[in-house]
């Protein structure tokens, strides 16, 4: 029994780690001040995307971690600095710039979110663990924290007001930047 709630204690806190940073991105595009609507369907792919991803990680398993993993974080972090540098060029037109959260920017977005939990996928792969609970886990906390990071961020660009969005782009372009780094 306490091997079960060690597990279940362990993948939580995965989860919730692996959703940071989903939060962390959300906080730094949700100063485009988005509708609730499209801030639900960014969660609730991002969400989707903590599930896929490492579900195709645990599929290939070990074979490819040790390479891939440093890939998926370079690739991760140069797609969230060109999507910081859109959004901060974007800060200086009248126009919001919300095309980085529709249409393809989205999966774009969504897909850049949970890179990393592709290589959490490959590890988990190795060890057994329980696929679908890790997966649930792993989706339901990434879209809960999107639509933290999300409404915080809201709540910010009431105070921010035009600087927000050039402040969005610099955040978008640090863990860009911690990624590759």
């Amino acid at each position: 029994m306490s091997y079960i709630i060690g597990e279940w204690l362990t993948l939580s806190l995965m989860a919730i780690a692996i959703g940071m940073d989903a939060f962390s991105v959300s906080l730094g595009m949700g100063m485009l001040n988005l509708r609730l609507r499209k801030i639900a369907i960014i969660g609730i792919l991002i969400g989707i995307f903590h599930m896929v991803m490492p579900f195709l990680g645990m599929l290939l398993g070990n074979i490819l971690s040790k390479q891939f993993g440093s890939f998926a974080a370079l690739m991760g972090g140069v797609l969230l600095i060109v999507l910081g540098i859109q959004m901060f060029i974007g800060s200086f037109s009248d126009e919001r710039n919300t095309k980085l959260v529709n249409g393809f920017g989205l999966f774009v977005f969504a897909f850049t979110v949970s890179l990393d939990s592709f290589s959490v996928g490959l590890s988990l792969g190795m060890y057994g663990v329980k696929t679908i609970v890790a997966l649930i886990l792993f989706g339901s906390a990434s879209a809960v924290l999107t639509w933290l990071g999300f409404l915080l961020a809201r709540k910010a660009t009431a105070l921010l007001g035009s600087y927000s969005e050039m402040l969005g782009g610099s955040i978008l372009c640090a863990f860009g930047l911690q990624l590759i780094l």
